[in-house]
């Protein structure tokens, strides 16, 4: 008989954990369950309606005690749903969800779950993504985060699910259409024969764009040919930011030389036709799926080796190890990568079937 699961996050705009999600939830349609995800909605609800599961709009990731309204509406939801799984993915929607699933009879409420997406700020708000029936890891970063700072957690119910990238999506040595590559360059003409160096990622502070502009100037000043992609969108509380990094890069002379995309859904095009990717985090990443997704392509990639960007680097492509945050060895390694050989293997571990096969392995550790 077929699983009732009920994924819980703020909204579905963009990001890993949004993504995660989706695949998740087509997974389920895909083996006859049924599957439903409640959140504020968001540009990728329509993917995952498309997909089969169904979408519960609630604003259950709002900060306001006005959230706190959800718990009566999620408990009766899940007693007229017969729901078998609660799966929290984020801090305060996860509140809601055990407020609720722990106000419910022990033998009719669904099973709880959370996955740890982050290495959260150590704090009682924090904690409940411990109070899972099962608490899913996404690296080995994470598992330690957990087993660090919470050592009230049973290890017994702690599930390591490293984040997946589809193979068949991300196909190594995978070249993009004719048709695509005939818009791209009329689109980006500057970027004819050019050595392509891309970053890609909301743009935050935490990503390092910073970094990322002074590795374009050092390049450009040892006399590379090179053009800088940034590659993702900026929401409002981050538009100053933004003009921020423009003013910087104006100031440095190189506005020829470094482009925003803002957001942009054919990243997997983009990162074959770059020559080098960069992750340059502020601090560790849980995962780090783009750089996952570059390396599965075939790109070389060059990181910041600490969290979950490291565990990758480390694992697949140790050229690309760069110690955090030190700026000339991050050049140097990029010089190495665009004058060496160093080929990128095809990727083996890591693969997105391997991850929704094992969440939904712990679904059914209750059944």
């Amino acid at each position: 008989m077929g699983l009732t699961v009920v994924q819980v996050l703020p909204a579905l705009e963009s990001g890993g954990v949004e993504r995660g999600t989706l695949e998740v939830a087509a997974e389920l349609v895909r083996q006859g369950h049924r599957s439903i995800v409640i959140s504020a909605g968001g540009r990728m609800t329509e993917q995952l309606k498309r997909d089969g599961s169904e979408h519960v709009k609630w604003d259950i990731g709002r900060k306001s005690l006005l959230t706190f309204r959800y718990i009566f509406k999620l408990r009766k939801f899940l007693r007229e749903n017969s729901v078998d799984i609660l799966h929290a993915r984020s801090r305060l929607p996860a509140w809601i969800c055990y407020l609720a699933w722990k106000g419910m009879d022990k033998d009719k409420r669904p099973h709880f779950i959370t996955t740890v997406h982050g290495q959260y700020s150590v704090s009682k708000y924090s904690s409940i993504m411990m109070y899972g029936e099962r608490v899913i890891a996404v690296s080995r970063t994470i598992q330690d985060y957990i087993t660090s700072n919470y050592p009230f957690v049973d290890q017994r119910k702690i599930r390591l699910i490293p984040r997946g990238v589809d193979p068949q999506e991300f196909p190594h040595g995978y070249k993009p259409e004719e048709a695509w590559l005939k818009t791209w360059q009329s689109q980006y003409s500057q970027l004819q024969n050019k050595i392509i160096i891309t970053i890609a990622g909301r743009i935050t502070r935490l990503k390092g764009h910073k970094d990322f502009i002074e590795l374009i100037n050092s390049l450009a000043d040892k006399g590379y040919d090179i053009h800088g992609l940034i590659v993702g969108g900026t929401d409002a509380k981050h538009k100053q930011y933004e003009n921020e990094l423009r003013s910087i890069i104006a100031d440095k002379n190189i506005k020829d030389k470094i482009t925003f995309t803002g957001h942009r859904i054919d990243v997997r095009e983009i990162f074959s036709v770059s020559d080098i990717v960069v992750s340059l985090t502020r601090k560790p990443e849980s995962f780090g799926r783009t750089v996952l997704e570059a390396l599965n392509l075939g790109t070389p990639v060059a990181g910041y080796a600490h969290g979950g960007v490291g565990e990758i680097l480390s694992d697949l492509y140790p050229a690309g190890c760069v110690k955090p945050h030190d700026q000339m060895l991050l050049v140097n390694k990029v010089v190495d990568i665009i004058d060496g050989d160093v080929k990128v293997e095809e990727v083996k571990k890591y693969s997105l079937q391997s991850m929704l096969d094992n969440t939904i392995s712990v679904y059914k550790e209750f059944v």
